[in-house]
């Protein structure tokens, strides 16, 4: 089926333009009613209301009154790993904290010890399984970082499960490279040693074009304002783009060095201060807010709306790893942003589909349904925004589109 229209659309809702929206602008989306859509070749050629996809003499798909977006893209995701955490969540419930837990050898140090473990095989499954019930979410682009191996032979092992989960799709991966995730144990007492190990990981990650990004952890008790500096330049000058994960535990400056080295993406950003998201809107930068860590963490969540209030662009995403978001329901995520970070469902569409293809350098050809773009979409088992926003932690996904072919065909893979 390369050429088809669909008709009976009762609502779509899209941003529109090849770049982030950003402050009030994030609320400015295309809403049609009694809409179609037309698709040839993989990419979108029409859109309207009425009953002007008549002319086209394709093959018609009903979609039964329901309401069509953009496919979702999850611009934060720890998708390779093995092994779980559940055995830290009564600490946590206990009051331990993240950092507390971190340091004692578990978090992010014990799911470390099982992915080193792991066959390249075994992880490559594991994360194929949360691939496709990632795309039964309506999740057609997913950022993908490493960071649980550490090591440089096991960073570039989990980088090629990336890249072989890239090369057979359907979803298109982003693969970001993660060694400043935290501080091997074999380290412990030789931190510039490891940043040098950092260094020449990176130069062979790009040597086999493994890896987009790059990405450093700076917070309190992992990578220092300065560390992150030094990786981050250092992986700048090979031609990485940049990100970071920013003042999710404490205000460590990593909003303020996002913002001076222009990186595409701050992440988390739960301690930030007003001043640092007027920075990042200043700088271009992508803030991006992560609910659903906020929520297992049993902390507040980012302050979404004084970004946005502050004229930054803001993206969702779920940050999925076995620690502190061992969820992969980005629909969730926006939900969650709705109701607990205070933004309004356009601008959370917004922030799920043009704002991360913008962060990823995709928003050329994916993040909205307009001429000429992927035709990426989904058809939902509902009639409008507001109901999918309303009916939260329901999968209402019913159809999922990707460069026109069809991926999720009522609620089941194919």
């Amino acid at each position: 089926m390369d050429k088809f229209v669909v008709y009976n659309i009762k609502t779509l809702a899209t941003p529109l333009g090849p770049a982030p929206k950003s402050g009030r602008a994030m609320a400015d989306i295309k809403v049609l009613k009694n809409a179609y859509l037309v698709a040839a070749g993989g990419k979108f050629i029409a859109v309207g209301e009425g009953a002007g996809y008549q002319k086209y003499p394709y093959e018609k798909i009903d979609a039964g009154g329901g309401l069509v977006t953009p496919a979702f893209i999850d611009a934060h995701t720890h998708l390779v790993f093995a092994g779980s955490r559940e055995d830290e969540m009564q600490r946590k419930l206990r009051g331990e904290s993240y950092l507390d837990i971190l340091a004692s050898g578990g978090g992010i140090h014990a799911t470390v010890a099982k992915t080193r473990a792991a066959s390249e095989e075994e992880l490559y499954r594991l994360a194929r399984e949360t691939l496709n019930k990632m795309l039964l979410l309506g999740v057609g682009v997913a950022e993908a970082k490493s960071g649980y191996g550490l090591d440089k032979e096991n960073e570039i092992k989990t980088l090629r499960v990336i890249k072989r989960l890239k090369d057979e799709g359907p979803q298109r991966l982003v693969a970001t490279y993660l060694g400043a995730h935290a501080l091997p144990a074999e380290y412990k007492n030789d931190r510039a040693g490891y940043i040098g190990l950092i260094k020449a990981t990176l130069e062979a990650v790009k040597a086999e074009e493994l890896a987009e990004f790059c990405d450093v952890f700076c917070e309190e008790g992992v990578f220092t304002y300065e560390e992150s500096r030094e990786i981050l330049a250092f992986a700048r000058d090979l031609g990485f783009k940049l990100r970071i994960h920013a003042d999710e535990m404490t205000n460590s400056g990593g909003a303020r060095l996002a913002s001076e080295m222009k990186c595409r993406f701050a992440d988390h950003l739960l301690a930030a201060s007003d001043e640092d998201f007027a920075a990042l809107a200043a700088a271009g930068v992508v803030a991006l807010v992560l609910p659903l860590t906020s929520f297992f963490l049993r902390k507040p969540f980012a302050r979404a709306r004084e970004m946005i209030d502050r004229g930054a662009a803001v993206a969702i995403a779920t940050d999925y790893n076995p620690g502190s978001s061992p969820s992969y329901n980005l629909p969730l995520a926006m939900q969650m942003a709705v109701l607990g970070a205070g933004m309004t469902p356009a601008e959370a569409l917004t922030a799920a589909t043009l704002n991360p293809a913008s962060g990823l350098d995709i928003a050329g050809f994916k993040g909205s349904i307009e001429v000429g773009k992927d035709a990426d979409f989904i058809i939902f088992d509902c009639p409008n925004l507001d109901y999918f926003f309303y009916r939260f932690g329901e999968n209402r996904v019913r159809d999922v589109y990707l460069k026109g072919k069809k991926v999720v065909n009522n609620g089941r893979l194919g």
